[in-house]
């Protein structure tokens, strides 16, 4: 116990208080007097800070965009984060399309997942945060008037700060090396076409997983031709070091050429579901500007197909005064220049394992700048059917086989070489009866007043130099030469006639 005399009396404790109240108060008033506001705030903040308990977790921002890059990390992260949901979870998206095997699981806006690697506790936070806002004045192909979507998406990653190093090093590589996996065994090819809507971040892509059933083993084409394409594929997709050693990018151009209805949209199919490449079909009428173009091509993933149908009706560029005033206002600022470095400059650099095709009915009308190697590698010329194609078809629809001989073929053969006829129309004439005998036979008069007619073919082109000759196209020239030959000179006689005539 305290003696009487060690204990202060409440008297002094009150005297002494109000002394150091009295003491603090003048300091206060010279500090405000002798130091000025902004270093007063700079001395208070560090106080606050050194007296602040410090956290010891560490928040990683993975947003689904880097600038105008895809993040591969989100995606990732995305997909992966998709197998550990748990119990806990209260609002998940479930999705599926008729190719899944299963239901596709996302985390909803705002929901937390708890993963555990290593031993460590991790902790996941998916945000979507959305706003409506004008267009940004800098825009000029969009009306000030016009309100746009802001939506900004990205996962917070939360640990102890000790563990960085893992996380970084070992735990992300992780997430990154599971969701390709998952990728190459889940994957469903997609058909991505360009958003109109131009939303947040100005343009973008939107898929659909691709339907098409077409391979090289249904494509109705000339079997040299398909090895050729086929090669030239396989020799692409494995000389990644070899582009690299002599300094150019991983792609490869491809010209797929001809009249309507010869296959070209069926062949790009065929290539994606032979390479296992999404399809990402760009409709030029719809870009703006060179800007555009550059951040849908960083917008592509790596092994894809980037597909520019109807090149002929696209390149004009400089024609093109206004775009659709339901869309856009202004002055159209896409040139031939900015396409041509699309395709083959600095930016088309900026990604590995892509195929770039074009198509055109009317190849004549392109400008040279656009058919040199390196822009269009190959030219793939898509004729009319031939008898090698139309047995193809046969067996496609009837379900001939290649190797059986129907009594029919025969007359077909002497009649299809000298015929002009797309494997479009040869289908549509092919499903008109499952009957074999009875859809050849309509066939057969189909190609029989198509001759009469006088709808003989025409040339390939002895231009294309990538393109192999087959004996059916050799047969096919020398045909059409000889009946060019036989029309010429009927014109001539009657011309004559018509002289004769006229002078009398």
């Amino acid at each position: 116990m305290f003696s009487q005399r060690e204990m202060p009396s409440a008297s002094s404790m009150f005297s002494a208080y109000a002394s150091m109240a009295a003491s603090m108060m003048l300091l206060r008033s010279m500090a405000n007097e002798l130091i000025p506001q902004p270093i007063r705030g700079y001395i208070l903040n560090a106080f606050h800070y050194l007296v602040k308990p410090r956290s010891q977790s560490l928040t990683l921002v993975i947003e689904e965009s880097n600038g105008i890059a895809r993040n591969h990390v989100y995606d990732a992260a995305e997909a992966y984060l998709s197998t550990r949901v748990s119990p806990d979870n209260e609002r998940l998206k479930i999705c599926k399309s008729p190719k899944e095997k299963k239901l596709t699981i996302r985390l909803e806006k705002g929901e937390k997942l708890l993963d555990l690697y290593d031993g460590v506790s991790l902790r996941w936070r998916f945000i979507c945060a959305e706003s409506d806002k004008n267009a940004p004045s800098e825009n000029t192909s969009i009306s000030s008037n016009v309100s746009v979507r802001s939506e900004k998406r990205y996962f917070e990653l939360s640990f102890h700060k000790k563990h960085k190093q893992m996380v970084l090093e070992s735990y992300l590589p992780f997430v990154l090396e599971k969701a390709k996996e998952m990728k190459d065994d889940e994957r469903v090819l997609k058909m991505h076409t360009l958003n109109t809507s131009y939303c947040y971040g100005g343009v973008k892509w939107d898929s659909i997983n691709l339907e098409h059933p077409s391979t090289f083993e249904t494509l109705a084409m000339d079997s040299e031709q398909k090895e050729a394409i086929m090669e030239d594929l396989n020799r692409f997709v494995k000389r990644r070091e070899f582009y690299k050693r002599v300094g150019r990018a991983w792609k490869r151009g491809y010209l797929l050429y001809g009249p309507p209805g010869t296959g070209k949209s069926s062949l790009i199919a065929a290539m994606a579901n032979y390479l296992k490449f999404d399809i990402y079909d760009l409709q030029l009428a719809n870009i703006v500007r060179d800007s555009d173009l550059r951040k849908l091509l960083l917008a592509t993933a790596n092994r894809s197909i980037l597909v520019i149908e109807d090149i002929d009706c696209s390149v004009d560029l400089p024609e093109r005064r206004h775009v659709d005033h339901h869309h856009h206002h202004g002055l159209v600022q896409l040139t031939l220049s900015g396409l041509l470095n699309f395709i083959d400059g600095l930016w088309s650099s900026c990604g590995d394992e892509r195929i770039i095709i074009f198509t055109t009915n009317h190849k004549e009308r392109l400008d040279p700048a656009l058919l040199r190697p390196g822009r269009m590698d190959m030219h793939i010329h898509m004729s009319y059917c031939s008898f090698q194609a139309f047995k193809i078809l046969a067996s496609n629809y009837l379900d001939i086989s290649s190797d059986h001989h129907h009594h029919l073929f025969p007359e077909i053969e002497g009649l299809i070489e000298d015929t002009q006829i797309t494997p479009a129309h040869v289908a549509e004439e092919l499903m008109k009866s499952e009957d074999a005998d009875v859809a050849l036979q309509g066939f057969v008069k189909l190609l029989k007043r198509k001759k009469m007619e006088g709808d003989v073919c025409e040339n390939d082109d002895p231009d294309n130099k990538a393109e192999p000759a087959t004996k059916q196209s050799k047969k096919r020239k020398v045909a059409c030469k000889q009946k060019k030959t036989v029309a010429a000179a009927g014109t001539q006689r009657r011309t004559r006639r018509l002289r004769r005539g006229s002078s009398l």
